[in-house]
């Protein structure tokens, strides 16, 4: 490879900072007959120092060109960590004899997950004697991340596995501790993604991936104290393994899931040596989970349902002509999962971009409706973990309203507030408000979208606005509450969250008609919002910052492209924006996996579509709005290079001044930081920037 150029980098005062050039190297590949050039695949090698040297300079060229933003990021920080109540800790659940619960001391990045025996009533005994299972300060000493992957604990509580990534590549490795010793057992395993404990309380069932393709492809049984043995390879690179159990723990399910299609296995939790039996077989098109319940199967299934129906089954039968119809397909409801106890079942829904949830007697065969009244809102499920219960919990938020713990019994549906985040500084939810937005987009479908600001900001154009949205596989966003989003809104920045197609905010056809060769529709109903908000009084061009991450940063990187005079500013997280050249390569984790997402480019139809909206492929010399792209170096989903050679890229070709800035952690990935202030210093950041874009100081 021969390299032409070099990293330079000339600063001395703020008028006369030079952002870096970087260098090109000869590279082609023919694509469908066209010949394809990349002049930066060079930064695809991540061991070379010029790569290294070169996003260093970027991360210097960034610093310098936000110097004076710093005092104002630093406010902010401080700003939010002044609402945080900084010791504190969640609402103990229940679990067998003890209550489970995790707890945050000031000044400590990590929490500390513990439990404390319950009391000879059943009730939680706020004086019974903590014991601390896992400190994540302790994990994360010594290391510049520490992801938690997630915990298990085996069926008699004595033992708990757990699973941590030092890297932010998302790469876990494999613990288990014995809690009457506190010893960490020498059973380690690299790279697992998932766990569930057999019922004998010492074999463990786990997934493992790719160290490629990070694909979880292998399914493996660990007795303890013995050598794991494989029990399934997926042969098939578009699904990925999940395993866990069922809510009465009477099986082990392998659950196996690519975009369209799913299968599951069963494995009874006391004959963990059992063959693994398949649900349901696997069908293309048909995707279905499951639980179990009296020796009956609990399915959720598209057959015959676009929106998803439930059904039952006997264990030893659960073929489709032994289904039993629990829950209708509706076509305004998308059930999107349920919970199910020892006598109630509770189905969440989602209806017009709103969860709903309805529970189910299994003695009474009727349904009761969890609803709520606000225009915009929040509600899911958070699990019980108790079979048994007859209560369970639900988390309730709101744009305006703190994330609210409520216990709602299952028998009447009342709710009971256990606790409510508290927002310490004087916070009153009553000085703003949340409103629901319509969008008619250009093919007359009715986009959903909601807005929150500050009381009193006049709808004259003038406001600062703050739009986000994210778009792509079926994920919902959801309506939540923000401690850091505060400082914004106390600015008069109002901030809108547009549920546009690639979610399933509308139902699975929402996903449908933004995902493989409807994908434009996505960038066409942002784009829409964003016209409505400034032809109705919401914003103005010159006011209209967007943000969005990973596939909501191809959703920037496209609409940018697309109509860069509709925005001021745009800011993308580590944004999927090289599209082509990550699809064309199968080795990438963000590939064979997504075909039936996006497509799959090597057939000429798709290669020709995807090629038409991809960021990088569509950079063009005319001028762009203020850009900040943010992104780290060990991402696992979007590599790094993707944002790093569209900045590169974009510098050559841009005919504006407007700042272009690459902003790029070195020691974490897709998530950014990991500890919980070093996160909020990145959000602070990010923030300080686009209010110094509104020309907001303070």
């Amino acid at each position: 490879m021969s390299l032409q150029g070099g990293v330079s980098m000339a600063a001395s005062n703020t008028d006369s900072i030079k952002p870096p050039v970087a260098a090109t190297s000869q590279w082609q590949e023919v694509r469908h007959g066209e010949t394809v050039t990349d002049p930066y695949r060079w930064l695809h090698k991540k061991d070379d120092p010029k790569v290294i040297d070169y996003l260093k300079a970027e991360n210097a060229y960034t610093d310098a060109m936000t110097a004076h933003v710093k005092p104002l990021a630093d406010k902010l920080f401080q700003e939010t960590r002044a609402r945080m109540k900084e010791t504190d800790l969640s609402v103990p659940v229940r679990r067998g004899n003890y209550y489970y619960y995790n707890r945050f001391e000031a000044g400590k990045q990590y929490p500390f997950f513990c439990r404390r025996p319950a009391a000879a009533n059943g009730q939680d005994d706020v004086n019974g004697k903590e014991e601390i299972l896992l400190d994540g300060n302790a994990l994360a000493e010594g290391q510049k991340f520490m992801g938690m992957g997630g915990t298990s604990l085996s069926p008699d509580a004595n033992l708990i596995a757990y699973w941590v990534d030092y890297t932010g590549y998302r790469q876990f490795r494999l613990q288990v501790k014995d809690l009457r010793s506190g010893k960490v057992l020498s059973d380690t395993v690299e790279r697992v993604t998932s766990v569930a404990w057999a019922a004998d309380n010492q074999t463990l069932f786990y997934t493992q991936e790719d160290p490629v393709t990070k694909r979880s492809d292998r399914l493996f049984r660990l007795k303890l104290g013995s050598q794991p043995e494989q029990v399934y390879y997926e042969a098939v690179e578009q699904f990925a393994l999940e395993v866990g159990t069922t809510k009465d723990r009477a099986f082990v399910i392998v659950h196996a899931q690519s975009t369209d299609t799913t299968e599951d296995w069963a494995i009874p939790a006391d004959k963990p040596t059992t063959t693994m039996r398949s649900v349901l077989g696997r069908q293309t098109g048909h995707r279905y989970d499951t639980d179990s319940h009296k020796g009956q199967f609990l399915i959720r299934t598209n057959r015959n349902a676009r929106n998803f129906r439930l059904v039952s089954a006997p264990v030893a039968t659960p073929d489709e002509a032994h289904w039993t119809t629990i829950a209708e397909h509706q076509n305004d409801g998308l059930i999107t999962g349920f919970e199910v106890f020892e006598n109630y079942l509770a189905v969440a829904e989602k209806s017009q971009a709103l969860n709903r949830i309805r529970i189910y007697d299994f003695a009474k065969k009727n349904w009761k409706t969890i609803a709520f009244d606000d225009q915009v809102y929040l509600a899911m499920n958070t699990g019980t973990p108790e079979y048994r219960s007859g209560t369970m919990r639900i988390n309730y938020q709101s744009p305006v309203t703190p994330s609210t713990v409520m216990e709602v019994d299952l028998a009447s549906g009342q709710r009971k507030v256990l606790k409510q985040q508290e927002v310490l500084g004087g916070y009153d939810a009553s000085r703003y408000e949340a409103r629901r937005i319509w969008v008619t987009a250009r093919d007359g479908v009715r986009v959903p979208a909601w807005a929150v600001m500050k009381k009193g900001v006049e709808l004259n154009g003038k406001a600062p606005l703050l739009l986000y949205a994210y778009g792509s596989y079926g994920i919902s966003m959801e309506p939540s509450f923000s401690l850091a989003r505060v400082s914004l809104l106390d600015r008069g920045v109002i901030y809108v969250q547009a549920h546009i197609r690639g979610g399933t905010e509308m139902g699975e056809h929402w996903h449908d008609d933004g995902m493989l060769m409807k994908k434009k529709n996505t960038f066409y109903d942002f784009i829409d919002v964003a016209e409505y908000l400034t032809k109705n009084g919401w914003t103005s061009r010159d006011r209209l910052i967007i943000q969005g991450g990973s596939a909501g940063g191809l959703l920037m990187g496209a609409v940018t492209n697309m109509r860069p005079d509709l925005f001021k500013a745009v800011h993308a997280a580590v944004p999927f924006v090289d599209v082509m050249n990550t699809m064309m390569d199968a080795s990438l984790p963000l590939t064979t996996g997504e075909y039936l997402e996006w497509g799959n480019p090597n057939e000429k139809a798709a290669y020709d579509y995807m090629r038409s909206y991809s960021p990088y492929d569509n950079l063009e010399k005319k001028a762009y709005p203020a850009i900040l792209v943010t992104t780290g170096l060990n991402d696992s989903q979007v590599m790094y290079w993707e944002p790093a050679k569209y900045v590169a890229k974009l510098r050559t070709l841009k005919t504006d001044n407007n700042p272009l800035l690459l902003k790029m952690n070195m020691d974490a990935g897709h998530g950014g930081a990991s500890g919980r202030y070093d996160a909020l210093k990145e959000a602070s950041f990010n923030f300080a920037w686009m209010l110094d874009q509104w020309g907001i100081k303070e």
